[in-house]
């Protein structure tokens, strides 16, 4: 096993025994000495693993942040349709273990603090999708990157949310619908066929649709 792999394995052990300690016992109840034990660590390698126990219950959110990062720093054709991808990547993590995500939401419902801080999550993921749409689209109005990013993020919470909150399984396809729902609602579904080497092309596009991914659009027909 590699550096990395065991260092994974060891902080999923950590995750794995707090949760289990604060859904028996409480948040608030539970000491950074009890976890540590429970995981079969020592109290400084659980510092430096984590910062604290609030970073416990957000660890996912923070190694998803940084996947994401890295999968729309690649080159992709639709940067519309990479923010959507990148969100249901967020969602297919959480649907692999629905009862660990579950438990580990309760524990976030039931605490002030980490309620507060699931909503500076949650604008993080936001902030990534609009700064990409911005840096991917040059003229892309900043209304249409925050709004996308904004409504994005908002199908996606729902949709999850529907996971956390009952006990049926909510395939991935839900919210594929509902993005595929959503970039039509701001004009940025689908791209028009290819046109035959000969043909004249005439574009029509919906008016909603931002005026830099029409620019993008017209460029990619007329390179191809």
């Amino acid at each position: 096993m590699s550096d990395t792999a065991a260092s994974t394995t060891a902080r999923t052990a950590v995750v794995a025994a707090a949760i289990d300690l604060f859904a028996s016992q409480g948040f608030v109840e539970t000491s950074v000495e009890q976890i540590a034990r429970a995981a079969g660590v020592s109290r400084s390698t659980f510092f430096r693993q984590f910062g604290g126990k609030d970073d416990v219950v957000f660890a996912d959110h923070e190694q998803l942040l940084d996947q994401l990062r890295t999968y729309l720093s690649e080159s992709h054709d639709d940067p519309w349709e990479a923010v959507c991808e990148a969100s249901l990547r967020v969602f297919l993590h959480f649907a692999a273990d629905p009862q660990l995500a579950r438990r580990r939401y309760a524990i976030v419902r039931g605490v002030e603090s980490l309620r507060e801080r699931e909503i500076v999550t949650v604008f993080r993921y936001e902030r990534l999708f609009d700064e990409y749409l911005r840096e991917a689209l040059p003229g892309l109005d900043p209304l249409d990157a925050v709004g996308f990013a904004a409504l994005v993020t908002a199908v996606h919470n729902h949709v999850l949310r529907q996971l956390l909150r009952g006990p049926k399984r909510v395939p991935a396809t839900v919210l594929r619908r509902a993005l595929d729902d959503a970039k039509r609602k701001f004009g940025v579904y689908g791209e028009q066929s290819d046109p035959l080497e000969d043909d004249v092309m005439v574009a029509v596009f919906p008016r909603r649709m931002p005026t830099a991914e029409v620019a993008r659009r017209l460029r990619d027909k007329l390179e191809s």
